[in-house]
């Protein structure tokens, strides 16, 4: 098939065979453009779609046919500056750019890490491999970190579960994660409505709203950070709304500006609305259908307004009722959401509780000693008190009984009280949950007993033809190293990387390479 190679303002048609790989592909362009890199550094690269080639694919296995054109590129390597160890996610990913960097204020360096993460800069902290936790106000040069150097990215304890159950988008797990405190309750609840913004997770987003949470309102800080706000990162000012735009989530705006138009005129710490926001970073789609819905009117049943002026009455009715409430509960609310027996963090004095410590081992340690101290034996005096003594011989016989009592009851009937209570006090916390979750709950019949079931079986029949796509799926995870789940994510991540093809065109590359693997094990 023929193809065309654009290279250094020059465009030329190439005959070469379907199969053949980017690798040679190169190999055949340096000779033909006399190509000379001047340093190891640099290196060629093919441009396809948006997606740079890698060496190993065939050019027919990712869409690319007769008359195609691919840009051919030179390129040098950029290594990066640092990395950072996710302890929620376990990875660990590269902070590119020049040595410059190293210069820079760890607040700019936590922005960063944030926006490659996806979690906000309250949930976190960075630490250098000493362990030696970094603080807002000072720069990287004050920590002697060098080039190559490894930081560690550490949430709180007991959010760990909660976090991944954010990055991936899963509901139940998110709800199930949640903490018994009903202050950081609704702080993680903001967080996940921001993760949700930020990865485009749109089933988590709906019941967040669903929930109460508004899309206009920043993340904040920590509970325990309340008393030192002020003092806080410049990023905890930042709403869900503002992420969704910085991260070209179309539909997450969509839902968002559906549920409350309001959220057109929120501000960032910068003073930015989210249309600027869109348009700095240069999304096309979330500016047009931003800048649509700005110039939009609003039809009221009386009169019909610009949304700009609509936007301006909603703001002005929003800040009376506001201020309403605030006069009539000035006298019995606080200004903070912390109440004097809360816990206190200052920097640099108490222990932070920063750790990435896993939610069981959070909560297991403190139970036990409660259900120590919660736990005395009663008296025989008290239980002898209670009974009736019909005759002089009877004490006798009740202490006979009494010996022969097993203590351990009386433990367990005291934790399983306990347990009951504290259940019934988490469900409450968690304000009202669906009905159908908890309709949906059922136990299914053990397996043995399905297997007790005699089964009619004919000699000679062909097997189903679910057998046999168990059997294949079975025998691809030992030749591939990968299960066929796995290997469907994979193909279809190197297809999404060609972002200039519909996604429909993106599917048929990842449904080509899926194919091709098939084939090569077969």
């Amino acid at each position: 098939m023929r193809v065309f190679i654009c290279f250094e303002g020059s465009c030329e048609p190439f005959d070469i065979p379907p199969d053949q790989t980017a690798g040679a592909m190169k190999q055949m362009l340096k000779d033909n453009f006399l190509v000379q890199l001047t340093n190891e550094k640099q290196y060629l690269e093919l441009s396809y779609g948006g997606a740079a080639l890698q060496d190993s694919w065939a050019l027919c296995d990712v869409g690319i046919t007769s008359g195609s054109a691919i840009r051919c590129l030179i390129k040098s390597e950029q290594k990066p500056v640092m990395y950072v160890f996710n302890a929620v996610t376990g990875e660990t990913f590269p902070i590119r750019g020049s040595e410059a960097l190293l210069h820079m204020s760890v607040a700019r360096l936590k922005t960063v890490v944030s926006m490659q993460s996806g979690l906000p800069v309250s949930t976190f902290r960075l630490s250098t491999p000493a362990g030696v936790q970094l603080y807002d106000c000072n720069h990287l040069q004050d920590y002697a970190i060098k080039v190559g150097t490894t930081l560690r990215l550490d949430t709180w304890d007991g959010w760990v579960e909660f976090l991944q159950g954010c990055l991936l988008g899963h509901r139940l797990t998110v709800q199930s994660h949640l903490s018994e405190n009903k202050p950081e309750i609704r702080f993680q609840l903001q967080v996940a409505l921001y993760i949700a913004a930020s990865l485009g997770h749109l089933d988590l987003a709906d019941w967040l709203l669903e929930r109460g949470i508004h899309a206009e309102e920043p993340v904040g800080v920590h509970p325990y950070r309340q008393w030192c706000h002020q003092t806080a990162h410049r990023d905890t000012g930042k709403c869900p709304i503002h992420i969704a735009a910085e991260s070209s989530q179309l539909l997450i705006l969509k839902l968002f500006i559906t549920k409350n138009f309001l959220t057109l005129a929120c501000l960032d710490p910068a003073g930015r609305d989210p249309l600027k926001v869109a348009i700095q970073r240069g999304h096309r789609d979330c500016v047009r259908y931003l800048a649509n819905k700005l110039c939009s009117v609003v039809s009221l049943p009386s009169v019909s307004l610009p949304m700009r002026v609509y936007l301006q009455i909603k703001r002005w009715v929003h800040l009376g009722q506001k201020r309403a409430a605030s006069n009539r509960c000035q006298y019995t609310n606080a200004a903070l959401k912390v109440r004097v027996e809360d816990m206190l963090l200052v920097d640099g004095f108490n222990p932070p509780n920063m750790s990435s410590k896993s939610r069981k081992a959070v909560i297991r340690p403190r139970r036990g000693i409660k259900a120590k101290a919660l736990q005395p034996l009663p008296p025989i005096s008290n239980l002898l008190s209670v009974q009736q003594i019909p005759s002089k011989r009877a004490p006798q016989r009740q202490l006979s009984s009494l010996q022969s009592v097993n203590p351990g009851g009386y433990k367990e009937m005291q934790k399983k009280r306990k347990q009951d209570v504290q259940s019934n006090c988490l469900l409450d916390e968690l304000r009202k949950e669906d009905s159908s979750l908890c309709k949906g709950k059922c136990i299914l019949p053990p397996i043995t007993n399905r297997e007790r079931v005699p089964r009619l079986v004919f000699v000679g029949g062909s097997p189903k033809p679910s057998h046999i796509l168990t059997a294949s799926l079975e025998s691809f995870s030992p030749h591939s190293g990968r299960t066929p789940r796995e290997n469907a994510i994979y193909c279809m991540t190197i297809a999404s990387t060609f972002t200039e093809k519909p996604w429909l065109k993106q599917l048929s590359i990842a449904r080509t390479l899926i194919r091709k693997h098939v084939h090569m094990i077969a």
